[in-house]
């Protein structure tokens, strides 16, 4: 009856231990090769499935119909140091050979002793911080995972922000291509002339004005010959007259004929 239980039990650990280790294979696989496509909720799902799986290990474990394991002692019967492939199919191919170099670490039922005496060193720490002390602890590891999550957060953000600056276009591509077409080939200037370019002046005509050439807005003013000219004044006497050459007013005469009877002229 003792012999059944345990063999019931070691084939529930046995099919426990492969759910855990299929577990632990598939996330190792995702963390090795799908590390740059894994998120946070797909790690807290793994951790959550493996979390799960050693409680179900640990409840086999402490059944009350489970025998005490610690009283069952395993003693190798046989050691080789040849190839045994009825161990590398138990084992998936880990362990080659049975020798003595192997069955220490194999069938040992406690961890290495520098391990152990680590273990217990943390132990021994652990009990001499007070509740308040490890309280205080937590809630400063707390703070200052918080402060690097805001940082972390706010650099996302700026970079974020800064490539959205760095990719916005400041500028209108077509209007760009119209005005180097516009300078390089003169594409889509208008062919027509301003209003007064290309006109002649007549210089043969008399009293003919300028024109200025290609001044849009500007007329042409024509000017009088001697009408429109004035004549500069010499002691109040109004100058011969360009378009009468030679002739002299009858003012100019009277005051030459006055002065010759001047009676101090002899």
């Amino acid at each position: 009856r003792e012999e059944k239980q345990l063999e019931l039990t070691l084939e529930a650990l046995i099919s426990q231990v492969a759910d855990l280790k299929n577990s632990l294979v598939s996330f190792i696989y995702k963390l090795e090769n799908e590390y740059d496509r894994l998120t946070w909720p797909s790690v807290l799902d793994s951790f959550a499935l493996l979390s799960g799986q050693l409680n179900t290990l640990n409840k086999v474990l402490k059944h009350e119909k489970t025998p005490l394991l610690r009283n069952q002692v395993i003693i190798p019967l046989v050691l080789s140091p040849d190839r045994d492939e009825e161990i590398m199919r138990q084992t998936e191919g880990r362990v080659p050979v049975f020798s003595h170099e192997v069955v220490p670490d194999h069938l040992r039922t406690k961890p290495d002793p520098e391990v152990e005496e680590q273990e217990k060193q943390l132990i021994t720490d652990a009990a001499r911080i007070s509740p308040d002390v490890a309280q205080k602890q937590i809630q400063s590891l707390n703070k200052m995972c918080s402060n690097l999550l805001e940082k972390i957060s706010k650099e996302e953000r700026e970079s974020e922000s800064g490539g959205l600056r760095q990719n916005k276009q400041t500028f209108n591509p077509a209007d760009t291509n119209a005005l180097v077409a516009a300078v390089a080939f003169g594409k889509g200037l208008s062919n027509r002339r301003p209003p007064g370019t290309g006109a002649s002046v007549q210089s043969g005509q008399p009293g003919a004005g300028a024109i200025i050439a290609g001044a849009s807005g500007m007329q042409q003013v024509p000017m009088s010959g001697a009408a429109a000219q004035q004549q500069p004044m010499l002691a109040g006497v109004q100058m011969a007259q360009a378009g009468q050459p030679g002739k002299m007013p009858s003012g100019i005469k009277t005051n030459i004929k006055s002065a010759s009877m001047h009676p101090y002229q002899r």
